[in-house]
């Protein structure tokens, strides 16, 4: 085959580099070029997970549209959104379609490209085209894989600042599930290290964060903002009465709803706690405390109503192990339900209680339980696990709550303040917690992000 002289060669590439070009210039991405502050800033706020699910990025939409932004919300929808969401004009939602489901014949190693790939191409699809260039785009990290990457592409592209919300390390997560050596974890961890570097802005739940991230390996340089989260409007204290009655009877079991007068009366204490059914969260260490707690040989120990709310892979398993300990006798004077609410009843739930259980384990260390905040706002003092250095920034021992690393140790916290003698305790905590819960997310909000993001606070 006769070879393309070279003369011809240069011309062909050129043409075709111009052709490339102005191919781009036509159909590429278009750049914002509306208002970059005040009213009618375009945000895109994305959460590669369930919208439902998601509050603080929920209250950060809000936010915004508050002040006058129009927000693209970006995200799954498996359950419900908060109504705000739906209600307002300024917040559009843009469901992501379901990722694929592995089939438990193919290998995690096997599978797990094939969704970031399916991730990729419908958030870059949706990003770049479908809408409209923004002036922000707000990511939540994580999942960082592979939204950082994705996120940092399209704002390049469009002219569009990002701002990454760090509510952890989609690193450590991993780590949490997989071991610590795991190759995907060491990939995992350079890549969020390399695009987490990319932000135009900084947020991080915690002070103890925000140290960190300037730290190797992440080394982020940018400007960075602590944000706490703080419980929305719809969590507050409720003065006990029919109020608390007529809640009890609507979102309480109908099997359970005989205890009522007994918790009416104070004679049984009424437990919430919201879990994920993850290993993140160690359901097993509250049900060996109350099994611990009804088995107290020393006292009559005051019976227990607790209500278990939230869904998530593991919740078969601990419902198998519930039933067992109920049939074996080893729950005496204890009874436990689940429940998934909505997001209204599962805030008069947590107003309606004596105590809220929290068994976050973070796995950076650095993050803190959004649950905690919902309970304060509600004005529910709290039992949390401890372990992990930010847990201070948000629970004061023995002023809105109690710390506990072992199921022993919250065992004598239950029995403590669950006890007649022990209510003058657990009235303390709960002025504590109303007093915790008194600073609203918009007041948090309004302070430290709406004049970075050219809002006026």
């Amino acid at each position: 085959m006769a070879s393309i002289p070279v003369a011809l060669m240069i011309p062909a590439l050129v043409l075709t580099g111009l052709a490339l070009l102005v191919t781009y210039l036509v159909l590429g991405p278009s750049k914002y070029g509306g208002p970059s502050s005040g009213k009618g800033v375009v945000v895109h706020v994305l959460v590669l997970g369930d919208i439902g699910r998601s509050p603080r990025m929920t209250y950060h939409a809000l936010s915004i549209a508050k002040h006058g932004g129009k927000v693209n919300l970006i995200g799954y929808l498996e359950t419900p959104p908060h109504p705000s969401l739906l209600s307002s004009p300024s917040i559009t939602i843009h469901a992501l379609p379901p990722p694929p489901v592995r089939p438990a014949r193919i290998p995690f190693l096997l599978f797990a490209p094939f969704k970031v790939l399916h991730q990729f191409f419908c958030l870059f699809a949706l990003l770049s085209y479908t809408l409209p260039p923004s002036q922000w785009l707000l990511v939540q990290n994580p999942p960082s894989i592979p939204t950082l990457f994705i996120a940092s592409l399209v704002c390049r592209l469009r002219s569009t600042k990002l701002l990454i919300d760090w509510h952890n390390y989609g690193w450590t997560i991993l780590s949490s599930t997989r071991g610590p050596r795991h190759p995907l974890v060491y990939i995992a961890k350079l890549y969020e290290c390399l695009f987490g570097r990319l932000g135009d802005h900084n947020l991080t739940v915690t002070h103890a964060m925000a140290r960190q991230l300037r730290l190797p390996p992440y080394k982020i340089r940018g400007p960075m903002t602590a944000v706490h989260d703080r419980p929305a409007e719809i969590f507050k204290p409720m003065w006990w009465g029919k109020a608390r009655q007529d809640v009890l009877e609507r979102v309480l079991p109908a099997e359970q709803r005989d205890l009522l007068p007994s918790i009416m009366e104070g004679n049984t204490k009424l437990i919430v706690s919201s879990t994920s059914w993850t290993r993140d969260e160690d359901f097993g260490i509250l049900l060996d405390a109350l099994v611990a707690y009804a088995a107290d040989p020393v006292s009559d120990t005051t019976p227990v109503l607790a209500v278990i709310t939230g869904k998530g892979p593991q919740k078969e398993m601990y419902l198998a192990q519930i039933a067992e300990l109920t049939r074996s006798g080893q729950l005496p004077n204890v009874s436990i339900v689940t429940a998934f609410l909505p997001f209204e009843d599962y805030a008069k739930l947590l107003a309606c209680a004596d105590l809220g259980v929290c068994l976050h384990m973070s796995s950076s260390g650095v993050d803190l339980p959004m649950k905690v905040v919902d309970m304060f706002g509600a004005g529910l003092p709290v039992a949390a696990f401890c372990g992990y250095e930010s847990f201070g920034e948000l629970v004061k021992e023995g002023v809105n709550g109690r710390g506990f690393e072992t199921y022993g140790e919250l065992s004598i916290i239950l029995r403590t303040l669950l006890s007649p003698e022990g209510s003058g305790e657990l009235e303390v905590l709960r002025k504590g917690a109303v007093k915790e819960g008194a600073r609203r997310w918009d007041e948090e909000w309004d302070k430290k992000v709406a004049k970075m993001m050219g809002f006026e606070a």
